[in-house]
């Protein structure tokens, strides 16, 4: 695609240029239509004058050119008297009339139109500087074409024309510069108005208050895509609110039939299965209200939500024969601003994904420090293969799992203006660690957005 102002800034040039011929084209038309007579002896006179070469003192000679060529072709009854002081050059003189005033002519430069001496017919006297004497030109039965007409007028007024031209240029540049400016200024306000739409609110729209006249058509088209991105939005939410409510009831009922089940070993795998069912239910409808509503920021102590999660799953990593643990990195007591319900949430995924997902790991640890919390397991790492979380990724693409947690994880530390990261050394482990906005703060050269980075 080109450029806008490129565009604009040609097309103003070409119709700058044509406007301009046009205007010369009126303005040689009027003033031949004025003064007919007086344009024809003009350009008979200056087309006398380029063919005639004067020698002083010797000789006078007309030379043959095109425009000598030309006038006589369409001038049946030309004739015409060159003289130079004392040196005269005649053509048609058997068509000359009677002159009335005597050769050679003395008098002032200039153009003139005159009677002949019968008073039947005109002729153009002009007398032009020529050295140190002036060059006397007398033509009549003159028939100049248009074209000759207008190539005398730019000839003789060619530095007006120039000046005129550079002028009008220099308009049109300005024009064509402030134009594309605007253009370009009015398309970046757009720009900036729609930049500014929160994308977790797209219900938002661009004032049309603010934009051009000539964007508003565009600006209606972003608002209308905008309203069909939100509603379509707004369905696959309630949808998924929906389908995790939905799915509550039934998997309490097979909660409760799978008490009576009397083999202890099927048992225990539909239980393992029940919890990893409930834990997707539950984080479908955590992702369901972190989307839907803004969320209202208190003081949490990360120490008291930790031990709570870690209490949770204790008797899961017994089973599983995990010791799970708790240590402070820094003293002093790790609180951050956040939702305490989104933010155990979060650290539940995160346990619960150790345990569950670590293969091989004997042993999964909290570190706590200021603004951040993280779990460190010393299990089989993930692939370095997966470099992006993704909804029901589980960081190990052999086996299928529920890896909705992380998805929920990045939203819910999104919604805090953390991070989640992850470091990964595969057989030596993983540590997933939740950091917010006092740690990133204090420690701004290390980032992460859910990346998983090998070590």
């Amino acid at each position: 695609m080109t450029s806008i102002a490129r565009t604009l800034t040609i097309s103003l040039s070409v119709a700058a240029a044509a406007i301009f011929l046009v205007f010369l084209s009126i303005v040689i038309w009027l003033d031949m239509t004025r003064e007919r007579e007086q344009a024809f002896c003009q350009a008979a006179a200056a087309i006398l004058n380029r063919a005639t070469v004067v020698d002083p003192g010797r000789e006078l000679t007309i030379r043959a050119t095109d425009g000598i060529r030309e006038l006589k072709s369409n001038s049946p009854n030309l004739w015409y008297v060159v003289s130079y002081d004392n040196l005269t050059s005649e053509f048609g003189r058997e068509l000359r009339p009677s002159l009335p005033f005597s050769l050679p002519y003395a008098g002032p430069t200039g153009f003139s139109v005159l009677n002949t001496l019968d008073q039947k017919s005109t002729f153009c006297l002009a007398v032009v500087r020529r050295g140190p004497s002036e060059l006397v030109m007398m033509i009549g039965g003159a028939e100049v074409r248009l074209g000759q007409i207008a190539r005398s007028f730019v000839l003789r007024n060619l530095f007006s024309i120039f000046l005129l031209a550079i002028a009008f240029a220099s308009t049109v540049a300005t024009g064509a510069f402030l134009s594309a400016r605007f253009v370009a200024r009015s398309i970046e306000r757009v720009t900036k108005l729609a930049l500014a739409i929160e994308p977790t609110a797209p219900q938002a729209s661009i004032s049309l208050d603010e934009v051009p006249l000539e964007l508003k058509p565009l600006a209606r088209a972003l608002n209308r895509a905008f309203q069909e991105i939100d509603d379509y939005i707004r369905r696959q939410r309630r949808f998924l609110s929906n389908a995790a409510h939905q799915l509550r009831t039934p998997l309490t009922l097979l909660r409760a039939k799978i008490e009576d089940v009397t083999e202890p070993a099927l048992k225990v795998e539909l239980v393992r299965d029940v919890r990893r069912l409930s834990s997707l239910v539950s984080a479908m409808l955590d992702l369901a209200r972190l989307q839907n509503h803004a969320i209202e920021k208190r003081p949490v102590d990360l120490a008291v939500v930790t031990r709570d999660v870690l209490a949770d799953f204790s008797p899961s990593a017994l089973d599983a024969g995990i010791e799970l643990s708790l240590e402070q990195v820094e003293e002093g007591t790790p609180v951050v601003h956040g939702v305490e319900a989104a933010i155990r949430s979060a650290l539940a995924n995160l346990v619960g994904n150790a345990l569950v997902h670590a293969h091989g790991a004997g042993r999964v640890v909290a570190n706590l420090s200021r603004g951040s919390v993280s779990i460190c397991d010393d299990g089989a790492g993930i692939s370095p293969s997966c470099e992006r979380i993704e909804p029901f990724q589980t960081g190990d693409p052999s086996k299928e799992g529920y890896g909705l947690g992380l998805s929920i994880v990045q939203e819910i530390m999104a919604a805090h203006g953390g991070t989640l990261i992850i470091t990964s050394t595969p057989g030596r482990g993983t540590t997933t660690t939740l950091r917010f906005p006092e740690a990133s703060e204090a420690t701004p050269g290390e980032s992460g957005s859910g990346n998983i980075e090998a070590m």
